[in-house]
């Protein structure tokens, strides 16, 4: 019976996950390091935001290229394992949160999600919201969809990586 219930628990916290972001989908390594490489090189200048971090892949990948990196995720199962997996290095933080409901922190430079077609405006719109609010731009790197209406900066592979400017800019 407790077997039964632990898998019921698990199976109610992954699909509660579902209705309010992206299902849980690894991140393919290879990709994201050649991502990284070519694409958008990401150093120690940086600090990269993952929204539904997951197991926390995008985060150690980070912090293997000397940047800071803070994962917000809604799944408190992931969130232990993503601690777990990057215990001891302090470049890494994972929080159990709702990335709809926070502010990013202001060393803030780059924001990563595989997220859903039907949120990618809305994380643009966050994101953009976010970078008017540090008054310093953005980089916002989406994996597998691009946002509408919106041209990317580069795109290499199923990576859409854009460049968004806060208001105050675009005014000058």
């Amino acid at each position: 019976m407790l077997v039964l219930g632990i898998v019921a628990f698990i199976i109610l916290v992954f699909g509660f996950v579902v209705f309010r972001g992206a299902p849980y989908v690894p991140t393919k390594r290879g990709e994201l390091r050649d991502m990284f490489d070519q694409a958008y090189p990401l150093g120690a200048h940086d600090t990269l935001i993952d929204i539904g971090s997951g197991d926390g892949v995008v985060l150690r990948e980070a912090a293997r290229r000397g940047a800071r990196a803070l994962g917000y995720e809604l799944n408190p199962i992931l969130v232990a394992l993503s601690w777990w997996l990057s215990r001891g290095d302090a470049r890494v933080q994972v929080k159990l949160a709702d990335f709809w409901r926070v502010e990013l922190p202001k060393e803030a430079t780059v924001v990563y999600t595989f997220g859903e077609s039907r949120d990618i405006a809305k994380m643009m719109r966050k994101v953009a919201g976010e970078a008017d609010r540090l008054r310093k731009p953005l980089i916002f790197i989406s994996y597998g969809f691009a946002v509408p209406d919106k041209t990317p900066l580069k795109r290499h592979g199923a990576y859409y990586i854009y460049k968004v400017t806060p208001l105050q800019d675009k005014k000058a």
